[in-house]
C-alpha cells in the first residue's frame, strides 16, 4: 500500500487516507472484540470460486470431523452472502477483476486436540490464533471449539466494496474468552417457542460467541418437555399435548444444532416452586393448600414432607441426565412461597418432627439439599438460583450459584458473600433483557462490570461468567429476535472481551451498529440501535 500511495499525487492523499480508514474500520468490526488484534490497510481480494477451507497438514482434526466439516459448509454462504453455495458455478465473470493467481485464498485450520464427536463442556478451551496474509488465513486452535470461534471472527472480517468485490485485510488475532460461561436463557414455558425460533437463536448466539444455552424449559404455566418416563407431564401440563411440546427428537435436534456451534445446552427444571404445571400430570406431587381445616382445592410448591416427591424427582432427573449430555443441571430453587406449606397440617407435622419449628426456610433447605444430592448421584453438577445460598442451605461446594436479583450494591455484596464461601458464581441480575426501556438501553448492559465487588483475586476467579435472560411473559416467536439482538450482543462483548479495551460506549456504538447490520444480512431480526440504515436491510418476513 505504501508503494502505491507514493505514486499518487499529493492532492489525492486525503482520499487514500479515507480509503485506508474505511478498510481498517471493516477489519476491526469483529464482535465481540478480540483480546489482541492488529490489522493493516493491506487487503486481499476474495472470490468464492477460488476460496476454500482446508485442514492443515499437521492438524489432529481432519476431513470427516463433523464439527468443522459442518462449519466449513455453514460459513461459506455467510462469508459470500451474495453468491452461490460451494461447488456451484458463478454466472458472472468475477475473475476478470483480478488475475487468477491473486484470487486463490485458503483458510488453513490447524487443531491440536481433536474431539470432533464430543460435546463442549465447562472446561472447553476456546482460544485461537488467526493470521491473515497473502493468499491464506492460518487458524490455529487447541480444540475444535476454539476453531469455531476463529471461523466466526474471520467471517466477520470479510467485506465488500461498492462494486460487490469481497476483501479481507491483513490481520493478526490472538483471542480467548474472558469468562468460560457465557450464557443465554430462553423461557419456553410462559410462551411456547417453536423449534425454528430456538435453532435461529442458537445461530445468533454463535455469531456472538455465546457458549451456553440455558433452556428454562418448564415452569408454572406449562410443561412442554415430553418425558418418556412420565408422559402425563406434557400431555396434561403443556398448552397443547401435541403442538406445544418438545419431543425427545426435538430436544436431540436442539442439542445437536448447539453442539455444531460449540454451545452447551443447560436444562433447568425449577422446583420446589414454579411447578404448577407439573402437578397436572403427577398427582400427589404438589402440596395441597388448606383453608382452615379443609383443603381449598388449590396447590402450592412440591410437597417436601413425603418420600414420593423425592422418588419422582429421582426418576425424572435420571431421564433428564440421560437426554442432556451436559455435566450441569439447573435446579432452580427460587421464589418459593411458604403460604401453602404453612397451611398444610401434614407439612406442619413434618416441620415439628424435623425440629424446624416455624422456620420454613429450613424446610426449603431440606428439600434442596435432597435434590442436589440426587443430582450428584447422577454425576451431574448442580446450578441453583441465589435464594438457595441466601437461605443458608447446606449444598456441596461444587454447586454453582446463579445471581438473579438485587440492586447494584446488593449484587456486589452477594458476589462477595458467595465467593467468600468458596462457591462459583454466574451473574445474570444486570442482564434481564426482557425488561425494555425506550432508547439505547444496550449501553446499560455494556457497562456492567462483573468483577466490581470487594474480594480477593481468588474470590473473583470464582465468577465463572454471566448470562443474558429472556423471560417469556411478553415474548414469543414474533418478537424474540428483535428483543434479544443486538441488546444481548452488548453482554456478549462484556463476557468475552477485555474490559479495559471495551470500556467506551462511544467506541462500541459504530462497531455494534456494523455488527447489527451483519446479523440482519444473516437473517437475524436485530432491532436498530438508533437512526441510520444498513446496506443490506432485513428482507425476510
Amino acid at each position: 500500500m505504501n508503494a502505491i500511495t507514493s505514486l499518487v499525487h499529493k492532492e489525492r492523499r486525503p482520499f487514500i487516507v479515507l480509503i485506508m480508514l474505511l478498510s481498517l474500520t471493516a477489519v476491526e468490526a469483529v464482535w465481540p472484540m478480540p483480546q489482541l488484534i492488529s490489522s493493516s490497510a493491506d487487503r486481499y481480494p476474495l472470490s468464492p470460486r477460488m476460496f476454500s477451507f482446508q485442514y492443515a497438514s499437521g492438524s489432529s482434526a481432519k476431513p470427516g470431523c463433523s464439527v468443522l466439516d459442518s462449519a466449513f459448509k455453514r460459513y461459506f454462504p455467510l462469508i459470500f452472502s451474495d453468491d452461490l453455495k460451494p461447488g456451484e458455478t458463478r454466472q458472472h465473470d468475477d475473475w476478470f477483476r483480478f488475475p487468477l493467481d491473486q484470487g486463490k485464498f485458503t483458510v488453513l485450520v490447524d487443531v491440536r486436540n481433536s474431539d470432533c464427536e464430543g460435546y463442549p463442556d465447562a472446561d472447553s478451551l476456546e482460544s485461537y490464533k488467526l493470521s491473515v496474509s497473502t493468499g491464506q488465513a492460518s487458524l490455529r486452535a487447541t480444540t475444535v471449539w476454539g476453531a469455531l470461534r476463529g471461523l466466526e471472527s474471520f467471517s466477520q472480517m470479510v467485506y465488500q466494496d461498492d462494486f460487490g468485490q469481497y476483501f479481507v485485510n491483513k490481520t493478526e488475532i490472538d483471542d480467548f474468552p474472558r469468562f468460560k460461561f457465557r450464557g443465554l436463557l430462553l423461557d419456553t414455558s410462559r410462551h411456547y417457542l417453536p423449534l425454528p425460533a430456538i435453532l435461529k437463536t442458537l445461530d445468533a448466539m454463535s455469531y456472538n460467541k455465546f457458549n451456553v444455552f440455558h433452556w428454562h424449559i418448564v415452569d408454572d404455566p406449562s410443561f412442554p418437555y415430553q418425558s418418556s418416563t412420565f408422559p402425563d407431564l406434557s400431555s396434561k401440563g403443556a398448552f397443547h399435548p401435541s403442538s406445544h411440546v418438545y419431543t425427545q427428537t426435538d430436544v436431540s435436534w436442539v442439542i445437536s444444532h448447539a453442539r455444531m456451534r460449540g454451545i452447551r445446552v443447560l436444562p433447568e427444571f425449577d422446583s420446589p416452586g414454579h411447578t404448577q404445571s407439573w402437578g397436572k400430570g403427577q398427582s400427589g406431587l404438589l402440596t395441597s393448600c388448606y383453608k382452615g381445616s379443609v383443603p381449598s382445592g388449590t396447590y402450592g410448591p412440591v410437597n417436601p414432607a413425603v418420600s414420593s416427591s423425592y422418588q419422582f424427582i429421582s426418576r425424572l432427573f435420571k431421564e433428564v441426565a440421560s437426554v442432556f449430555p451436559d455435566s450441569y443441571i439447573h435446579l432452580g430453587g427460587d421464589e418459593v412461597d411458604f403460604t401453602c406449606w404453612k397451611s398444610n397440617p401434614e407439612v406442619r407435622e413434618f416441620m415439628q418432627k424435623m425440629g424446624f419449628g416455624t422456620d420454613y426456610t429450613k424446610l426449603e433447605s431440606y428439600y434442596m439439599e435432597n435434590i442436589v444430592n440426587i443430582t450428584k448421584a447422577l454425576n451431574k453438577t448442580s446450578i441453583v438460583w441465589q435464594d438457595v445460598f441466601d437461605y443458608h442451605e447446606k449444598i456441596p461446594v461444587d454447586t454453582v450459584l446463579h445471581i438473579w436479583k438485587g440492586s447494584p450494591a446488593q449484587i456486589q455484596q452477594e458476589l462477595s458473600d458467595i465467593t467468600l464461601a468458596g462457591y462459583r458464581v454466574i451473574l445474570s441480575a444486570p442482564w434481564y433483557i426482557n425488561h425494555i426501556a425506550y432508547g439505547q438501553d444496550w449501553t446499560t448492559y455494556y457497562t456492567v462490570k462483573p468483577l466490581d465487588f470487594t474480594g480477593s483475586e481468588q474470590q473473583k476467579s470464582l465468577v465463572i461468567g454471566g448470562e443474558v435472560c429472556m423471560w417469556g411473559e411478553y415474548v414469543d416467536a414474533t418478537n424474540l429476535s428483535p428483543r434479544l439482538w443486538p441488546r444481548a450482543s452488548a453482554a456478549a462483548e462484556r463476557l468475552w472481551s477485555d474490559e479495559k479495551m471495551t470500556s467506551s460506549v462511544t467506541d462500541a456504538f459504530p462497531r455494534l451498529t456494523d455488527f447489527r447490520c451483519k446479523m440482519l444480512r444473516r437473517g437475524v431480526q436485530a432491532e436498530p440501535l438508533f437512526l441510520g440504515h444498513c446496506r443490506h436491510e432485513y428482507g425476510g418476513i
